[in-house]
């Protein structure tokens, strides 16, 4: 199954980085020259070297630092990426991409065995809305998937179109709305598209709260072990429904027959 961190994950993990490192300046800077960067590492070390973070957030699928002097660090994990602290007496994290030293002690490393991470400084804006924005309503999807002749699951996943959204939650969105995997975006009906509004936003919130409860101090890694079809413990979902599993668009597409297909 794949793991990459998805936008509930990313809430967690802005937020204990936050509470760890709000107001901490960064006293050293590392970075591989594996690392994908938009900037030189000169470059990026005088923009932050000596600053004070002030917080962590999430946009779309990439982590935001935003330090002092409101230059903005944004970190997309991709696939592999990891994150992990290291007491600086520790052992060294072995390979790291970044490593990032606070005032506190702190030591803050990625790690991607496949070297995919990559580091921007001040990325630029999308114009595409985020999953859990004020302006994602039902008059919204009935707006976007009128205009879309792609399959729903494929339009979910979509980055240039909504972002947040990754291969699993896509999966439990679907499921929680009803609506087929394979359904085309354009024939969903407009009740079923008001229930896929709904289960967008039920869905993510309430994947953050389990998150928060099971693992308070994560910034790495992803729990998967409460979802209902995506799931490779399950055979039935909470209804009792055999859940099937099939590959979309390279992706494994867990869901059940009782999900309707619109075509």
């Amino acid at each position: 199954m794949e793991l990459m961190p998805e936008l509930p994950d990313l809430e967690v993990f802005a937020a204990n980085l936050t509470r760890k490192l709000s107001g901490k300046s960064l006293s050293d800077l590392k970075i591989s020259e594996r690392t994908s960067l938009n900037v030189s590492v000169g470059t990026l070390q005088k923009a932050l070297l000596k600053q004070k973070l002030t917080r962590v957030y999430r946009e779309g699928k990439e982590l935001r630092f935003v330090f002092s002097n409101d230059a903005i660090l944004g970190i997309h994990l991709m696939l592999h990426g990891k994150m992990t602290w290291e007491n600086r007496d520790d052992q060294p994290v072995k390979n790291p991409l970044v490593r990032f030293s606070f005032s506190n002690g702190l030591v803050l490393t990625v790690t991607d065995i496949m070297n995919a991470v990559t580091v921007t400084l001040n990325p630029e804006k999308s114009e595409a809305p985020d999953a859990l924005s004020v302006t994602i309503t039902p008059s919204w999807w009935k707006k976007n998937l009128a205009a879309s002749g792609a399959q729903i699951k494929s339009l979910l996943l979509n980055q240039k179109f909504i972002r947040g959204i990754g291969n699993a939650y896509a999966d439990e969105i679907l499921w929680t709305a009803g609506i087929s995997p394979f359904s085309s975006a354009r024939e969903i009906p407009p009740d079923k598209v008001r229930k896929l509004s709904s289960a967008v936003k039920q869905v993510l919130r309430a994947a953050v709260r389990m998150i928060k409860k099971s693992a308070p101090g994560i910034i790495g890694g992803e729990l998967r072990d409460f979802m209902s079809v995506h799931n490779a413990h399950r055979e039935t979902d909470p209804k009792g429904h055999y859940i099937r599993n099939s590959a979309l668009g390279g992706r494994k597409t867990y869901y059940t027959d009782q999900q309707v297909l619109y075509k």
